[in-house]
């Protein structure tokens, strides 16, 4: 019975307004902009996933016949842990992350390799992903002393490619892809070399890099990797090798 004023026969003679709740509709106010909230995040969150983010093409371009053509990583013959050949058809279809090194290097070797592990052991699994390690000292990193660190650094061959070959293929490529390697006698080692750990794509561009000693950038690096991989494949979910 709505509240009010009653004569003897318990009849109201005036009925009063009901008072607004102003606590129910503070709450329904407040569950409105839940609800709207969670439409907008809900939304920008498909947004992303319609368009994953899409890493450069790293490198100068030229536009030929009005088409844009970019800086590609050039043919390729080396030999790798296991005597075996190794070319761009090696990498046909997959990415991958490239370095150059020196089994005997004294200064930024060590680290570049254990933060380049971390890369390996993530992806090891996903046949889309390889490395490519390119020795710079010709003379000294022979086949079988980079099976022995191959060993060392308990990698499988079919996933990590340690690889030598001749001094000006060697050399001449490291440009290619954006990195350094020089005979300096007076380096530590004898050599002057980057750290650089270099990402590239299944058309052979440069996508990214990160430096190699620096564990926060590779943390960075691996997320460009999953990026790349969303891009290519269409997923940064690990594709189990067959």
């Amino acid at each position: 019975m709505q509240p009010g004023r009653y004569c003897n026969n318990n009849k109201p003679l005036l009925t009063l307004p009901a008072r607004e709740n102003k606590h129910n509709t503070s709450e329904n106010y407040d569950m409105s902009r839940s609800i709207v909230f969670f439409a907008l995040l809900i939304s920008a969150v498909m947004a992303c996933q319609q368009n994953p983010r899409r890493l450069p093409i790293l490198g100068e371009r030229d536009v030929v016949n009005g088409d844009t053509v970019y800086p590609t990583i050039p043919d390729f013959s080396f030999i790798d842990q296991d005597s075996q050949q190794v070319t761009n058809e090696t990498f046909q279809g997959k990415i991958y992350i490239a370095d150059f090194f020196f089994i005997h290097c004294p200064t930024i070797c060590p680290k570049v390799k254990a933060n380049a592990l971390r890369i390996y052991q993530k992806y090891r699994d996903d046949d889309r992903v390889m490395l490519l390690s390119h020795s710079i000292d010709t003379k000294n990193d022979t086949v079988a002393a980079l099976r022995r660190y191959a060993q060392k650094l308990g990698i499988d061959a079919r996933r990590w490619k340690l690889v030598t070959g001749e001094h000006d293929a060697i050399y001449g490529i490291a440009d290619d892809y954006f990195s350094v390697a020089v005979e300096n006698p007076d380096a530590p080692g004898g050599f002057d070399h980057s750290g650089r750990l270099i990402l590239v794509d299944t058309n052979r561009h440069v996508r990214s890099f990160c430096d190699g000693t620096d564990a926060r950038d590779v943390d960075r690096f691996m997320e460009d990797i999953d990026a790349l991989l969303e891009e290519q494949f269409g997923s940064s979910a690990t594709r189990r090798v067959q």
